[in-house]
């Protein structure tokens, strides 16, 4: 391929590749050989107007976003011309609504941490509805054996679902009900409301995996749930068009960055992540450390239906092709090690590996990093974060390792849920995310899991990950197999003999996670 288009041979040509996370807005700009030529960073500003309410300006982070980008190609000393595909990779189940006509929104971007939304949560969850829900479910599931009535009949609603904290709009903020009303609302999470303004309101769309992480989309289906739209009455007029992850969604509006750009990929990042690293075949896992923990594993062609809150959700979809993925997650793992920074039991990252290693073990201490609950496979809401088996001879490090330890302790359990679950044989284990620098947590996890776990030499793989699927729809590369020999690991990690005590000490572990569960529950019942 001699030429994309503009005049410029491929090798003059990048790929853009934005990744906007929880906590900042990530550009980098691409080759053909993945290496980066520019980069850029902004932080996102959050807001927290009421105590467990998360929030973003929505037009602040369309501005941050256009300035990453101009900063990126700016860095590499391209212009702007050279950027032959744009694709977005977001965080997921962060949403906002707005004017249909003016494009005005009616509030901020409710973040997927918000918590406005848990007196709604509860009450669905112990409402006769949902139990009806559950027992009409699972009757017919035993009649026609179809898993998505399995999965029905187990669902339960938290605060991390997108579909409860709108519900919660949909009844409490009187501008959207009146938009509504008026059939002048839309809905969009944050690859939506992107779109939308890159192309000067001209496109309303979002992908097939930003849509499957809403708690609003039928993943056996491939479509809006008309029956949990109606449950939370929701009304679909507001939900945008589903198109193929890989794809033409318009171009950038000319007056933004001075020429017309194609969008050719929106992923949500967890799924851009593990397309970046190449986990394309059915047992292939991806873990990710960063804000949270997601361990998701490539289950092929069929969704899988979990009981114990291994989500099914679609990878991608590209063309008549849809991967699916199973995901579990733990939402408090760079959140614990921020924590602990701001504790002062350390003063920069890099030290608590080392601080780990001074000791033999934790002296019996243990963490259960929950300041979020707990996620699949124990799905607690109500768990509170602690520090158990505490002494005079307890240490800063001692904590430190205790910190580091649960961190591999919620590896292993999402990994048993995962093995007892899905009945594929897992391939390959490959690791991202800030986290899997730390060589204390990643030779841990490696021996608790007892396989080889890959780090890549890549450090962003969401911007890497919707770069690829950008790329592949304009042809810059030819195919996945052409990624696969460009993706290189710059370290693997083999399984050592796991110290005689680790036995114990993760039954201890075990224990002190199940005394921690239920705990705000049991406030309230005082």
């Amino acid at each position: 391929m001699g030429s994309v288009k503009n005049g410029f041979r491929r090798t003059d040509t990048c790929i853009l590749a934005v990744d906007v996370g929880s906590t900042s807005i990530r550009c980098c700009v691409y080759d053909r050989a993945t290496k980066i030529k520019g980069f850029s960073t902004r932080l996102i500003k959050m807001l927290y107007p009421k105590p467990g309410w998360v929030e973003v300006d929505p037009e602040a982070m369309f501005e941050q976003f256009v300035a990453v980008v101009k900063e990126a190609v700016e860095a590499s000393q391209l212009h702007m011309k050279q950027m032959v595909a744009l694709g977005i990779s977001t965080q997921r189940a962060t949403f906002v609504t707005w004017d249909k006509r003016t494009g005005k929104p009616f509030h901020n971007f409710i973040c997927w941490q918000d918590l406005r939304a848990v007196d709604l949560v509860e009450s669905w969850n112990s409402s006769m509805l949902l139990w009806s829900v559950h027992r009409c479910s699972a009757l017919l599931h035993f009649l026609s054996r179809q898993k998505r009535f399995l999965a029905a009949s187990v669902i339960r609603f938290s605060t991390q679902h997108l579909s409860l904290r709108l519900a919660w709009v949909l009844q409490n903020i009187k501008q959207v009900q009146e938009a509504v009303a008026e059939g002048n609302c839309s809905f969009g999470t944050i690859d939506t409301w992107l779109l939308y303004k890159l192309t000067k309101g001209a496109v309303f769309a979002t992908d097939y995996s930003n849509a499957s992480t809403t708690a609003m989309f039928d993943p056996y289906q491939l479509c809006w749930s008309g029956i949990l739209a109606n449950l939370l009455s929701v009304p679909l007029s507001i939900l945008p068009p589903v198109k193929d992850t890989s794809c033409k969604f318009g171009y950038t509006d000319r007056s933004i960055f001075g020429t017309p750009i194609p969008i050719m990929a929106l992923a949500a990042d967890q799924q851009a992540a593990m397309f970046g690293e190449c986990c394309f075949e059915p047992g292939d896992v991806k873990l990710t450390m960063g804000t949270g923990t997601f361990m998701s594993i490539n289950t092929g062609t069929k969704p899988h239906t979990s009981v114990t809150g291994l989500y099914p959700l679609v990878g991608w979809k590209i063309g008549s092709e849809v991967t699916y993925i199973a995901e579990g997650n733990a939402a408090d793992t760079g959140k614990v090690i921020q924590w602990a920074q701001q504790l002062g039991l350390f003063s920069d990252v890099t030290e608590t590996e080392k601080m780990a290693q001074e000791v033999q073990d934790s002296d019996g201490v243990f963490f259960v990093p929950a300041f979020s609950g707990l996620q699949a496979p124990l799905n607690d809401p109500n768990a509170c974060a602690s520090f158990m088996g505490l002494k005079p001879s307890t240490t800063k490090i001692h904590l430190v390792r205790a910190i580091l330890e649960s961190i591999a302790f919620r590896n292993k359990q999402l990994y048993d849920t995962m093995l007892r679950e899905i009945h594929i044989p897992i391939t390959r284990i490959r690791a991202d995310g800030g986290i899997c620098n730390n060589q204390f947590v990643m030779q841990l996890t490696t021996d608790l899991l007892t396989c080889d776990i890959e780090r890549p030499n890549q450090v962003d793989m969401s911007c890497l990950g919707v770069a690829f699927l950008a790329g592949l729809a304009i042809g810059y590369w030819d195919s996945r197999e052409e990624l696969k020999k460009i993706s290189s690991v710059e370290k693997i990690f083999k399984p050592q003999a796991v110290p005689h005590h680790y036995k114990t000490t993760l039954e201890n572990w075990q224990m002190a996670v199940r005394r921690s569960m239920d705990w705000y529950n049991k406030i309230k019942q005082k």
